[in-house]
């Protein structure tokens, strides 16, 4: 069976996420900008960088490389396309990170924002491991209503597949799960949304690398 992600259009998701009830591209893109800028990193990954918002906050003499990662083919195309600025610090991994994360390469910041709610915290620990960051940078939903955790939009019955793939997530345990593959939490940050929701940037940092 397809991952529903496979299923829905990037117009449709960027739509939804860009409408003013809803306010979420436009957040995340503020705080992927925060992230990039946040850490030392060299080489960075993006977990879920579907069209690449916020990938214009690249900087070239900070940023060598930048792995965007997506189990939707048409996502990543479209990312290349729309950054064919920076091709050369660019690159594109299509995978799906809960059966294929052995594929993944080292790195030194993990980004994940709005992805760990799909894939669950298993194999999200297993991501982590297996790319092996200093430092990993999420973003998780709050939401006011769990039964109803997509915004209300003209566009809401296009993400009824989610459902199945849905794992509900909060800080608290997203900080254990973190704890016990050794990173230690360093910031958490809330923004609220304009529909009672919230994101919620959570930071960790390897505990060796805390130690030095």
């Amino acid at each position: 069976m397809r991952n529903p992600w496979e299923e829905i259009s990037l117009e449709t998701y960027e739509n939804h996420m860009r409408l003013d009830s809803v306010r979420q591209l436009q957040m995340l893109n503020t705080i992927m900008q925060a992230q990039l800028a946040a850490y030392p990193a060299e080489h960075v990954m993006i977990f879920g960088a579907a069209g690449g918002n916020g990938l214009e906050h690249i900087r070239r003499e900070r940023h060598r490389t930048v792995c965007c990662v997506d189990i939707n083919a048409d996502y990543l195309h479209a990312a290349a396309e729309r950054y064919a600025e920076f091709a050369d610090v660019l690159q594109f991994l299509h995978l799906d990170l809960t059966a294929d994360a052995e594929k993944l390469p080292k790195t030194d910041l993990v980004i994940a924002d709005l992805l760990i709610e799909y894939i669950g915290c298993p194999a999200f620990q297993k991501a982590v491991l297996r790319a092996a960051p200093e430092s990993v940078s999420c973003v998780i939903q709050i939401n006011t209503d769990a039964e109803q955790w997509v915004s209300d939009s003209p566009y809401l019955h296009a993400f009824d597949g989610l459902d199945r793939i849905h794992h509900q997530m909060d800080p608290r345990t997203l900080t254990a799960a973190m704890q016990a593959i050794g990173y230690a939490a360093n910031l958490q940050e809330t923004h609220p949304l304009p529909n009672g929701k919230a994101l919620v940037r959570l930071d960790y940092r390897r505990m060796s690398a805390c130690s030095q």
